[in-house]
């Protein structure tokens, strides 16, 4: 598989939400490799990447919390000034818009960002086509 699931979680934005959700996580020996988050006033937006994206999906939907699966792109980049680059212009010259990037939380000494675009499909084509390393599936093994 060519894409990763993000999990988009929402939690009451108030003190140790975020933290009851990390706890959970280590219940069950499932690891956060990836993360961004957003508060609002009343709600606090977390997306991850697991290390087992499905048992996360199960044991979140177990507990009852509220979530969406979103599809993205794990791609690895230079680690040079400039690197960031290796992915935004082949995506502007095919006109791809990026919803989204935030980088993974520890890979080693690979560089590896999680990006959320749109149409999918022709951005991995772009990426493959310029030599981008798509992680796919390995991304859950860092």
């Amino acid at each position: 598989m060519k894409t990763v699931k993000q999990i988009d979680l929402s939690v009451e934005n108030i003190p140790g939400s975020l933290s009851r959700v990390s706890d959970l996580m280590s219940e069950y020996r499932i690891n956060v490799i990836a993360c961004y988050a957003t508060a609002q006033e009343q709600e606090f937006n977390f997306h991850f990447i697991a290390n087992d994206p499905d048992k996360a999906i199960n044991v979140l939907g177990t507990a009852g919390y509220r979530f969406d699966v979103t599809e993205v792109v794990a791609c690895e980049i230079p680690h040079h000034p400039g690197g960031l680059n290796a992915i935004l212009k082949p995506l502007k010259k095919a006109d791809i818009n990026v919803d989204f990037m935030y980088p993974c939380i520890a890979t080693g000494s690979i560089a590896v960002l999680i990006v959320g675009l749109r149409p999918i499909e022709k951005a991995i084509r772009i990426f493959e086509d310029n030599w981008i390393r798509i992680l796919g599936d390995d991304l859950y093994h860092i």
